[in-house]
């Protein structure tokens, strides 16, 4: 028994997985050939990873996730109850397009929320903020904060997952973290 990481005994991990110190892997949950699992990550029940997926350290994934081939999650991503990954545009049960996976970046420090889906083949920013039930169909740039269906942004994101509130100057402070930012075109910087 591998004493780095905990899995739970209902859990299936296959051959050729990487899985960090300190990785949480709760029931019923199916970790795929060769995926590659960071440190410190929780994995919540009934969560299936498919094959050549990677997820950095302290990756937390609720229950209920799929992430398919082609996802890559950099560190300190949450990804929430019954979230959507797609792998193909224009799936067909009678076609099969496994040659045709499009690939999705979800990056460092990025939320999406219950029940969100991610069309693949489009770019989730750092820091970005997904709401619950919205339909990411356009990439996504770092600190946005996006809702609906289709998902459309609707203001900006501090790394502490707090609404930013631009004055005149376009700057903005993170009320929890005191840490600063400035809108720039149309991005969000971190500037302090």
């Amino acid at each position: 028994m591998n004493t780095e990481y905990f899995a739970h005994e209902s859990a299936f991990i296959d051959e050729g997985c990487k899985i960090g110190k300190g990785t949480k892997i709760w029931h019923f949950s199916h970790i795929m050939a060769n995926t590659i699992i960071g440190e410190n990550c929780n994995i919540g029940q009934n969560v299936v990873i498919s094959p050549e997926v990677v997820l950095g350290n302290n990756v937390k994934i609720q229950n209920n996730v799929s992430v398919y081939t082609g996802v890559t999650c950099d560190d300190d991503v949450f990804l929430g109850p019954s979230c959507v990954f797609t792998n193909v545009t224009n799936p067909r049960s009678g076609v099969n397009r496994r040659g045709q996976y499009d690939k999705t970046h979800v990056g460092k420090g990025a939320s999406i929320g219950a029940n969100a889906t991610i069309v693949c083949g489009h770019n989730i920013g750092a820091y970005a903020f997904i709401g619950a039930g919205a339909v990411v169909t356009k990439h996504v740039p770092a600190y946005a904060l996006l809702v609906g269906n289709p998902a459309k942004q609707i203001g900006w994101m501090s790394e502490y997952g707090q609404r930013l509130s631009f004055d005149e100057n376009q700057r903005a402070i993170c009320a929890e973290s005191g840490q600063e930012y400035e809108l720039n075109g149309q991005a969000c910087i971190r500037i302090k």
